[in-house]
């Protein structure tokens, strides 16, 4: 049995016509399955039965179970997600004002052990394919009732430019008006900053948002906090995002976890805002930690983080506060992922 996700629209209707079946029934699958996000052929009720029986013999839609989902006071929902060779993915829908964002996961696991991430304390285990990928949003869809997904960020389990080309292939059919539609502008990729990924990207033909884990101006620090720091430098990071910003005019956002004792001091915002000075179309987002036990990490106090956000803000520096989400429901990155493997 065959995944009808692999199929393109040209190749649906080509099945379709050796069955002697009308070319429309193809963009009739398409839409119940990335516009209504239907994944049960008996439910695609426009369908002849008998062509709703022959596909359920030739095709499945998800390949991948909801195990569990838990739901937090403040609207966010997080899913917990087994694939068919018994590995767990992470997926969380954060509602706001104006927008419901799909937070989606590219690996099972992560390589790179960012310290204030549970995704990687278990290690990386494989990258997620495109399919993988998109049944995320098809599954998520299908669960929640609270509006339309209007925006997606691969800051879910994983790296996604760790995974380019399955990631690369699945925003295609998330932008494609064919598959879900969602504007490229809509979709954020989150990195901890592999160089080749940003250059590679760099090179696509997508207006897709950009947005790096930064999380310290002092190497030394930023080293303990993103270990990859060894390997790609935070000065060639910069000079990386310098070029990528004059090649593709677009705005690159700078997550910043703010950690007690570690990198939320006022002296660590003002060496923030001399290694952004030098950059046009740049933003801050300013992330309190979310409280891992694993981890041992807590966010600073309300005026610690205040204190760095106006620093930023007097020196011209586009900055946002992000609002702490979901803590009653572990929507922190691999929390409740390492719970069901433990």
């Amino acid at each position: 049995m065959r995944d009808i996700k692999e199929l393109s629209l040209l190749e649906l209707e080509c099945f379709l016509t050796d069955l002697n079946q009308p070319k429309y029934h193809a963009r009739q699958i398409f839409s119940w399955i990335y516009k209504k996000f239907i994944i049960d052929f008996d439910l695609m009720s426009d369908l002849p039965v008998a062509l709703r029986q022959r596909l359920k013999e030739s095709f499945f839609i998800t390949s991948i179970k909801l195990e569990k989902q838990q739901s937090a006071k403040d609207g966010t929902e997080k899913f917990l997600f087994k694939l068919s060779d018994n590995n767990f993915i992470e997926a969380v829908i954060i509602p706001a004002k104006g927008r419901v964002t799909a937070c989606i996961s590219s690996q099972v696991g992560c390589k790179f052990a960012c310290t204030f991430c549970a995704s990687g304390i278990k290690g990386f285990k494989r990258n997620l394919t495109h399919l993988e990928i998109i049944e995320q949003l098809l599954l998520l869809k299908n669960k929640f009732s609270g509006g339309a997904i209007t925006h997606i960020v691969f800051m879910g389990t994983g790296e996604p430019l760790d995974n380019y080309d399955f990631v690369l292939k699945a925003i295609r059919l998330i932008n494609s008006k064919d598959c879900f539609g969602i504007g490229a502008r809509r979709i954020t990729i989150s990195t901890c900053g592999i160089i080749p990924g940003i250059k590679r990207l760099e090179e696509e033909d997508l207006q897709i948002e950009l947005s790096i884990s930064l999380h310290s101006a002092d190497e030394d620090i930023r080293e303990q906090i993103v270990p990859v720091d060894r390997k790609y430098p935070l000065k060639e990071l910069m000079r990386i995002c310098k070029e990528y910003i004059r090649a593709t005019r677009r705005q690159i956002t700078f997550e910043y976890i703010l950690i007690a004792g570690l990198n939320s001091s006022l002296q660590d915002a003002q060496k923030l805002v001399r290694i952004l000075s030098g950059l046009r179309l740049v933003k801050v987002n300013l992330i309190p930690a979310n409280p891992v036990k694993e981890l041992n990490i807590a966010p600073p106090g309300k005026l610690e983080i205040l204190l760095f956000q106006d620093t930023l803000k007097k020196a011209g520096i586009p900055v946002t506060l992000r609002r702490q989400r979901g803590q009653d429901i572990d929507a922190s990155c691999g929390q409740l992922r390492l719970k069901y493997e433990k």
